[in-house]
């Protein structure tokens, strides 16, 4: 015969169950939101909203160590600004949050009397019941932490929720770290597409003055013959290449202070397709049609500096109307469409003179990622570019290509 089922033990098991399930749905929650794109202070105003929801906080900070003794607010919701700006910076011994930050360990403390003597006025207009530090932690590293004002005990919360909010505060800090590390790899790789940059510049430069000085010498020619004619019109070739050369050193000065924006990829590109349709008046198209974007600080630069040149090009000699540019994702395998409604040209785009300084930059470029790109243009059919790479890219392979 069956054992009888103990109804108080049974509640008590489903209780249990529950209370696990809705560990693992915060946990869920909390991953979801540390994983969306964007800089740090955008990654950690999503997770204070997300978690406040959550565990039903009225209000909640996030406090990052600063090396010097101190803590310093991060990022905060639910405290007035005036709060927030006189706790911007605090000794980590004279506070729960420094304690927690460099002891390590989950802090209660009943209200936050203590701190409103800390920073002269009350934290909140009501007080809450218990306030929380909890350590944000990588590895054995404690990089700050995070503090939640409640209404309720936490002990009321359940059993397991200390334990969650210590493994709250981990996944938080492998996402700060992560931030900081994607950070340094994006201000390394632009200052070496400076580098890169800085040759371009030279390189423009020294061609256009090369130009300008043959130039010179015809127009100093032709007075010699007291040709006036050909005098007149070798100093209007002349003027016309030193304004192209004073407008090619504006945008390469121009290009060399810009930067691949926190936010990623494409709202710098969005930013850049904005800024070229109200200085050319053409109408740009950008579809962003990558669900997730995986690549490295590296090649996000690449790809920007490909389709910043594809429009350079296009405001220089196609006369286009319209554009369109596409990125795209299979995987790993990405591509970049970038077509014009233009004049187009006879022979491919290589035909120009002047198109080939850009296309060979473009095609280096290209070679960095370890991809293709394919140039097609005819006459009044426009131009059209497909850029096609893989992201992560081959082992060593961006390091080399930034070396060659």
């Amino acid at each position: 015969m069956a054992e009888p089922v103990n109804p108080q033990a049974a509640q008590t098991q489903a209780l249990r169950l529950a209370r696990k399930t809705q560990s693992l749905d915060i946990l869920y929650e909390v991953a979801t939101s540390l994983s969306q794109p964007g800089s740090l202070e955008q990654l950690l105003d999503g997770f204070l909203e997300a978690f406040m929801e959550l565990v039903d906080a009225r209000a909640a900070s996030v406090r990052l160590v600063t090396g010097d003794g101190h803590t310093r607010l991060a990022a905060a919701r639910g405290l007035a600004p005036e709060v927030a700006e006189r706790d911007r910076l605090m000794a980590a011994d004279r506070c729960p949050c420094g304690l927690a930050a460099t002891g390590g360990g989950l802090r209660i403390q009943r209200g936050t009397a203590p701190c409103a003597l800390l920073i002269g006025r009350p934290m909140l207009e009501r007080d809450c019941m218990e306030f929380v530090a909890v350590p944000v932690q990588y590895q054995d590293r404690i990089l700050g932490v995070y503090n939640l004002f409640l209404d309720r005990p936490l002990a009321a919360m359940g059993e397991d929720m200390p334990d969650l909010l210590i493994s709250v505060g981990r996944h938080l800090g492998l996402a700060i770290e992560k931030a900081r590390l994607e950070g340094e790899a994006r201000r390394l790789a632009i200052m070496d597409e400076r580098n890169i940059i800085g040759n371009e510049l030279h390189d423009s430069l020294a061609q256009s003055l090369i130009g300008m000085r043959l130039q010179l010498k015809l127009l100093s020619e032709s007075l010699a013959r007291k040709d006036f004619g050909g005098a007149q019109y070798e100093a209007s070739r002349l003027q016309r290449a030193m304004a192209q050369a004073n407008a090619d050193l504006r945008e390469l000065l121009t290009n060399y202070r810009l930067k691949i924006d926190d936010a990623g990829l494409v709202q710098t590109v969005a930013n850049l397709v904005e800024r070229f349709g109200r200085e050319t008046g053409i109408a740009v198209f950008f579809q962003n049609e990558c669900r997730t974007l995986a690549l490295t600080p590296a090649q996000e630069i690449q790809v920007f500096y490909i389709i910043q040149e594809a429009l350079t090009n296009i405001r220089k000699h196609s006369g286009a109307r319209n554009v369109r540019i596409m990125l795209n994702n299979e995987d790993d395998l990405y591509t970049v469409l970038i077509e014009d409604d233009g004049l187009g040209m006879a022979g491919g785009a290589e035909a120009v003179p002047d198109n080939r300084a850009g296309l060979a930059i473009m095609r280096e470029r290209t070679e960095r990622l370890h991809g293709q790109i394919v140039i097609e243009s005819e006459p009044g059919e426009g131009t059209r570019i497909v850029l096609m790479f893989t992201a992560p890219p081959p082992a060593g392979a961006l390091g080399a290509g930034a070396q060659s």
